[in-house]
């Protein structure tokens, strides 16, 4: 049973991992930084090699941010252009995204692969805006790879932390647990003896009508 858990990790953890992150780099908003995290926890438990998640990680990355780059340049500005609904919020964005990405594009792009909704779309953002390729493949590039470096090692560390807790926390149950019943009987037999001292001889207590001696 165990094996056939650990076989299945191994085959569908890589395979998924690839899609989420490609898909999302690309500008489909699915959760490629959760499918990160989760296969850096698999290899923090053994079942997927770390080294292996963080460069399939990486080149899912560069990959998806390059093909959501070719279709912003190519077909971005229509889009964000052609008229229907939310025309006004799309001429928008490329009003503000095209000047932005002149100034701060290799920042947007570096920065973007850690930051929600910009990891999405600065692919896209950016080839709408003509951000030149070359600069874009080469942040992109160091985005892609820092952050497949960072959020996977990151993941990993806490998934180790996470089991060394629970193992520490299921000791210190087993000890109170085998420590709770020989409390319980040692009070119960000390209640049974009585207080200390209890068999030592004891005067009876004076007659207070009796006279008080000379």
């Amino acid at each position: 049973m165990v094996a056939s858990i650990l076989s299945v990790a191994h085959t569908v953890g890589y395979p998924t991992l690839v899609l989420l992150v490609l898909a999302e780099s690309a500008g489909v908003p699915v959760p490629g930084e959760t499918g990160l995290i989760t296969a850096a926890v698999l290899a923090a438990q053994h079942r997927l090699e770390i080294l292996l998640v963080i460069a399939l990680a990486a080149g899912a990355a560069i990959l998806g941010d390059n093909l959501g780059y070719l279709i912003g340049r190519k077909g971005g500005r229509w889009l964000l252009q052609r008229p229907g609904p939310f025309a006004r919020q799309r001429a928008h964005v490329l009003e503000t995204g095209e000047p932005f990405f002149a100034r701060h594009g290799p920042k947007a792009v570096f920065l973007g692969r850690w930051i929600l909704g910009l990891r999405t779309w600065a692919s896209w953002l950016a080839g709408a805006s003509r951000m030149p390729w070359r600069s874009f493949a080469l942040w992109n590039a160091a985005g892609g790879i820092g952050w497949a470096a960072t959020v996977g090692l990151a993941a990993s560390f806490a998934g180790r932390s996470a089991a060394g807790t629970l193992t520490l926390l299921g000791v210190a149950g087993l000890l109170g647990a085998l420590a709770l019943p020989a409390a319980v009987i040692g009070r119960r037999r000390s209640r049974q003896r009585g207080p200390p001292g209890s068999g030592e001889r004891r005067e009876p207590p004076a007659d207070p009508e009796a006279p008080a001696p000379a």
